[in-house]
């Protein structure tokens, strides 16, 4: 059994309370503490307060105030003060100075003004209303709330209303957003957790507006055709950023009355208030809704009132009736009307019962309380028809005073189900919903392009394990096939897509949803395109060499074949052939004259091919003198001795120069000057750049180390390793010896990739595509420019995406198929024969978006001599660039001159052009801007001439003024008659024929509409008000009867006019005072003289004499009579000055004689002991229950030994409920504990185990948490 929890003790005698104070006044908040040591702060929305020139804060003793100076309308917060670990909250409600009663506006809605008037709580169809509760905090009506402090977003909140079944409500919520930062965001609540944004439809409808004039939101939730399950607490939540407030409020929906005007047809349902099947009424709407095809004459007006048509109809209409109104059980309808005038019967054992509903975050907890008329009641709870154990920390049962509460920890999708509370034959149930959090993505898809083929995988990573996703392709699920094309896999909260080898077909967009959110991604697919990094090159050899073809592809994976005049090549001992990475070779050892001819390499797949030629060197010998000059051969390939030799930087650079002469001549290779320039012996003029010199092979002179000189027999090779720009330039070779000498230059170039361009710039963008230009290197690498590559990436990607393969060969591109709001950037490459230069630096970022569609509906909605009203509504696409405003032109007719209406753009979709000059045929356009640009205009479909168009006054009654306009006395009265008429026609208020008299009530007139407005009504403001629209001799009329309504006055002469038996017959006559309306029926009311209690005899009672019968012989009685009509009761009854004695009559009673019974009963335990565990220190209590006649005396013992007369326990009995409190236990108070009970039938013993565990020292508890 539950221990009872404490009552928390405050550290107030006196709490501070709410007050309303005006603008400009100075408000005292005042407060009493226990202590007069006590230290006190105060605080506003959590934020502590210190006094100053706005606040002053005293102390004196016990007794503290704080005053507010100078009160504003930023002052209405929640504030609080605070005492040791008590905390009380309040607020300041701040209303404005009153206004003057003439000048009470009224809005176009017919509601009366926030500022003077209390705001309306709803707005109802019909005769349903919603009344304004007491304020009162909203702490006092529900357990204390642990979030954040409110900050007073509301200028209106929600209030309290009431509705019949069938009718509408209106709850209205506006929020000043003028010093907020964002648009503030408002969720409804049913009861504490049901979220009202899913349950939007048919019944249900929310609605926001925004004023951009007084900067306020408006937010409406409307219930359409309520239900009596609607009832119950509702909650309203604004919240912008850091900032939050929330409000409560009910709604009481009433039963519908058949005198009232009942829809029958909609309240013709089968209900139960038991959650049977089988019980309540039966209902055939189902079937209704099945048939497919309705009867052309069957009237489905909710306005008429069958129950009227059924009344006045014969009998032998009613199936035909029935029929024509949908109605198929006439006699269960019938039946349902009867019951619908019983009042529910109240529950005896609740009396706050569960909410219908709540609504929890997985994980997170929830509390259901209910309140019982009977503080010892024990309670059962269960769910889904189990009742729950108390067993772990699951479920924690508490009973504080008459409220009892289930708390549920740690909620899972198992805890969704229905629980019931239940008390004796009684129960309430409710369904609790467990809502799983949003998944959100974390980390997003990247764009890919890939070659076809290629394996593709897609990630990203989402919020939660386990989470389910489903992927997307251009707007089509992905699913796995038989085909395996697409893979998914997860790994914690990476999901993977997976597509083997892709086609051009899989291109496209790919999207990842999840519940919380989505990302999308680009796979490009491209078609593998060889490219030839290097091709082989012919070769001239000599006899016994070796020969060697390479070329280098971009695909190492390609395979190709050799061939030699056509005939494929085999490898044998001379000839090897080699496929390393992306280099393919042909090396051919000890080079014969049959080795020489065309060699060709075929990449498999592809159809072309790499050629080169190989030419055999025969070398003579022939016998020459002994002094033979020396002499270069560099014609054996037919080139001149003058030809260039070009050479990728960073490649070897190799000149191999045959020479001749006996003996063997001196060679000197020199750089940066003609081979003339070089003189004999060595001497040279000034100014070359380097020179290397060979004798017999031996090198004398060397410069650069990269640089390497040989000479071999009949040759000179001169070798640069990793060639640089630097090493550019003309080459010359001079050969002497004592017969002569021979020179020759050789002009080499170094070629280079180039440097990359400048930053791209971009032009213009559209809807998914931009228009990007940049400048040329500023170096070209020695090659002309071939074309450039551009690749581009989201802003916060780091995978960059190449737009094309192919070099482009403008410095302008278009750039597609890009998502359109999300920021991209762009960077280009230069590419010319050598290769790829480095990347440019990446441009500014850019958004590409769209302008927006035409605006729509563009109309003139208004004109005059000098100005025109245009009116349009907003484009049906608007894209991912925001809507920055409207731009309005004109032109006159015949002219293409567009002149705009004002400067810069408007935000609203209407607009008033003045100034304009009468008789004008004007054309006029709207286009909308965005960050992209001006939409297409929309055009008024022919030229408007500006004059003012004569029209009739015609006043539009509503058709609810068409009747007489009943009010309560005190109401107020807020009417709004539409008209129409041009010029601004004469309007003209009357009362029963003569001038208005504005002490009686306040008009405010427009050009379009009047407001008639009563702030509080008295009877004298009955009769009929006339209105009457004129313009020079044409005018319109229209009336308005007002009946003001009070509560009537007592009945007269009231008298008894007869007494006969147990029966009694009264008389009295209509009251003088009927309170404007009729009489609908009379209260007949008997008291006893001994207890003065009164029971309603009559109610509603119609006629004016009744008789009072089945009274009590022997006892004397008074009568009263209350008047009733359509307000209420009569605040005073009218009783009857002389009382009435029923005589007794004389039968003599003679009562049986009984033999008594005999009661007694042994002593037995009805609730054991229970074994418990506790802490030393704590008091701890053990209870148990016994019952026995007569009653039992009542033993404690403790290991077998009486306690009774110890000290430290405390024996308590009520109602044979049996406690023994143990005052501080300590390990030695354990044991086992007995309860004996004994009287003269006999006697019962329970016992139980008692185990009491030491405290835990706060040193133990920091080391067991660390």
């Amino acid at each position: 059994m539950p221990e009872p929890a404490k009552k928390t003790v405050s550290a107030f005698s006196k709490k501070p309370k709410t007050q309303e104070a005006e603008e400009g006044s100075c408000v005292v908040f005042e407060a009493e503490t226990e202590k007069s040591e006590a230290k006190v702060k105060w605080q506003c929305n959590s934020k502590d307060i210190a006094s100053g020139n706005k606040y002053a804060i005293t102390a004196a003793g016990n007794k503290h105030s704080l005053t507010i100076k100078d009160i504003t309308v930023e002052d209405a917060n929640v504030y609080a003060v605070i005492a040791g670990g008590s905390k009380v909250k309040f607020e300041l409600r701040v209303v404005s100075k009153p206004e003057v009663p003439a000048e009470a506006p009224a809005g176009e809605t017919g509601k009366a003004d926030q500022g003077s008037v209390p705001p309306p709580a709803a707005s109802t169809q019909g005769e349903t209303s919603a009344a304004k509760p007491d304020a009162q905090p909203a702490e006092d009506a529900h357990p204390p709330d642990t979030r954040q402090d409110l900050t007073g977003l509301f200028t209106e909140k929600p209030q309290c209303g009431e509705v019949t079944v069938g009718e509408n409500i209106t709850f209205v919520a506006k929020v000043n957003a003028e010093s907020l930062l964002k648009k503030p965001s408002v969720k409804w609540f049913k009861g504490k957790w049901m979220d009202l944004a899913s349950k939007s439809g048919k019944h249900l409808q929310l609605k926001e507006t925004y004023d951009r004039n007084t900067k306020v939101y408006t937010f409406e939730m409307q219930i359409i055709a309520a239900k009596p399950n609607f009832a119950g607490g509702y909650r309203c939540e604004v919240s912008s950023k850091d900032k939050f407030d929330s409000c409560n409020f009910e709604l009481v929906v009433h039963e519908a009355r058949a005198t009232e005007g009942l829809d029958i047809r909609a309240a013709f349902r089968r209900t139960s208030t038991d959650g049977k099947d089988d019980s309540g009424e039966l209902d055939f709407s189902a079937l209704l809704k099945k048939r497919s095809i309705k009867p052309a004459h069957m009237n489905t007006d909710p306005d008429l009132d069958v129950w009227n048509i059924l009344s006045h109809a014969p009998p032998s209409e009613y199936e035909k009736i029935a029929f024509q109104y949908g109605i198929t059980d006439l006699r269960g309808m019938l039946k349902r009307l009867k019951k619908m005038k019983k009042e529910e019967k109240k529950s005896e054992a609740f009396l706050k019962k569960l909410d219908p509903a709540y609504q929890v975050l997985k994980g997170h907890k929830i509390k259901l309380g209910v309140e019982v008329a009977n503080e010892d009641v024990e309670v059962k709870w269960f769910k889904n028809g189990q009742e729950i154990q108390k067993s772990g920390s699951k479920y924690i049962f508490e009973s504080v005073g008459n409220m009892r509460y289930l708390t549920i920890n740690h909620c899972s999708l198992a805890d969704d189900a229905a629980y019931t509370c239940v008390i004796g034959e009684e129960k309430c149930t409710t369904e609790l919903f467990v809502k799983e959090p949003p998944v959100t993505i974390v980390k997003n898809l990247e764009d890919q392009m890939v070659m076809k083929g290629e394996r593709v995988e897609l990630e990203c990573e989402v919020s939660e394990e386990g989470a389910n996703v489903k992927w997307e392709k251009d707007g089509v699920e992905l699913t796995r096939d038989e085909s395996l094309k697409y893979r998914f896999k997860k790994d914690g909260c990476k999901h993977v897509l997976i597509i083997n080898e892709a086609t051009k077909e899989d291109g496209g967009h790919y999207k990842v949803k999840t519940n919380g959110g989505e990302s999308v991604a680009e796979l490009l697919v491209q078609e593998k395109e060889l490219e030839i990094y290097q091709s082989i090159a012919d070769l001239t050899v000599k006899a016994k060499d070796q020969a060697v073809f390479k070329c280098e592809v971009s695909d190492e994976n390609v395979k190709g074949t050799w061939y030699k005049n056509g005939v494929e090549v085999k490898p044998n001992a001379r000839t090897n052939i080699s496929h390393i990475g992306r280099i393919h070779k042909l090396t051919i050892d000890e080079v014969k004259p049959e080795d020489e001819g065309d060699y060709t390499f075929v990449p498999d797949g592809y159809a072309f091919n790499l050629s080169a030629k190989l030419n055999f060197l025969e070398v003579k010998i022939d016998f020459v003198p002994r002094q033979d000059p020396p002499k270069i051969h560099l014609d054996c390939m037919g080139r001149t001795s003058d030809s260039t030799i070009i050479v990728v930087a960073g490649n070897k650079l190799r000149l191999d120069v045959p020479i001749t002469g006996d003996p063997a001549p001196t060679v000197i290779w020199t750089k940066g000057e003609k081979a003339s320039s070089v003189k004999p012996g060595g001497e040279e003029k000034a100014g070359h750049s380097a020179c290397w010199t060979l004798n017999d092979g031996e090198v004398i002179t060397e410069g650069d180390g990269r640089v390497h000189v040989e000479s071999t027999k009949g040759h000179c090779i001169f070798t640069i390793e990793g060639a640089e720009r630097q090493d550019e330039g003309i080459y010359s070779v001079v050969v002497r010896n004592p017969a002569g000498e021979d020179t020759a230059d050789i002009s080499v170039k170094v070629v280079d990739v180039p440097d990359p361009p400048q930053a791209p710039k971009i032009l213009s963008v559209g809807e998914d595509s931009c228009i990007v230009q940049w400048e040329p290197p500023l170096f070209n690498g020695g090659d002309p420019i071939i074309g450039y590559v551009v690749e581009r990436k989201k802003l916060r990607s780091y995978r960059w995406m190449r737009l094309n393969f192919d070099p482009y060969p403008e410095t302008t591109f278009e750039a597609k198929r890009m998502i359109e709001g999300m920021p991209y950037e762009m960077r280009v490459y230069a590419v010319n024969s050598i290769g790829m230069s480095h990347h440019s630096p990446a441009s500014q970022p850019f958004v590409p978006v769209a302008p927006t569609s035409e605006p729509i509906g563009l109309h003139v909605e208004d004109i005059s001599d000098t100005s025109i009203t245009l009116k349009w509504r907003a484009p049906e696409r608007i894209g991912a660039a925001k809507l920055e405003g409207y731009g309005v032109e004109y032109c006159k007719e015949g002219t293409d001159e567009w002149i705009p209406a004002i400067q810069g753009l408007t935000e609203r979709p209407s607009m008033t052009i003045k100034n304009l000059t009468t008789g004008d045929k004007l054309l006029f356009r709207v286009r909308a801007y965005n960050m992209a640009g001006p939409s297409s205009p929309a055009v008024l479909a022919q030229p408007v001439t500006i004059r003012e168009i004569m029209q009739r006054p015609k006043i539009w009654l509503p058709r609810n003024l068409r009747q007489t306009l009943i009010k309560k006395v005190g109401e107020n009265v807020n009417v709004l008659i539409p008209f129409q008429g041009k010029p601004r026609p004469k309007i003209t208020w009357s009362k029963d024929g003569q001038p208005l008299d504005p002490s009686i009530a306040s008009v405010r007139n427009s050009d379009f509409d009047s407001i008639f407005f009563i702030r509080k009504t008295e009877r004298k403001h009955s009769g009929q008000y006339d209105l009457k629209v004129q313009i020079e001799n044409v005018e319109d009329t229209a009336k308005i009867t007002l009946q003001i309504v009070d509560l009537p006055g007592p009945p007269e002469a009231l008298k008894i006019a007869d007494v006969w038996g147990f029966n009694v017959a009264l008389e009295w006559k209509q009251p003088k005072d009927n309170g404007n309306c009729e009489i609908t029926g009379y209260t007949v009311q008997k008291a006893d003289k001994k207890t003065m209690e009164w029971f309603t005899v009559h109610d509603h009672y119609r006629r004016t004499h009744c008789v009072v019968s089945d009274l009590i012989m022997g006892n004397e009685y008074i009568f009263r009579v209350f008047s009733i009509n359509l307000v209420g009761l009569s605040p005073e009854p009218l009783t009857t000055k002389d009382s009435v004695f029923i005589q007794k009559s004389g039968i003599d009673y003679k009562s049986p004689t009984f033999r008594e019974h005999d009661f007694s009963e042994a002593p037995k335990f009805t609730h054991p002991l229970v074994n418990r565990s506790i802490i030393a220190g704590y008091n701890a209590t053990l209870s148990c229950a016994v019952r026995g006649i007569p009653k039992p005396k009542v033993t404690w013992y403790k290991n077998k030994m009486d306690i009774s007369n110890e000290a430290k326990y405390r024996m308590l009995s009520k109602q044979g409920i049996l406690t023994l409190e143990i005052r501080k236990p300590c390990p030695f108070d354990g044991g086992v504990y007995m309860c004996k009970a004994v009287n003269d039938k006999g006697e019962d013993v329970v016992e139980c185990k008692l185990e009491v565990r030491p405290q835990i020292a706060k040193e133990e508890k920091k080391e067991a948490s660390k």
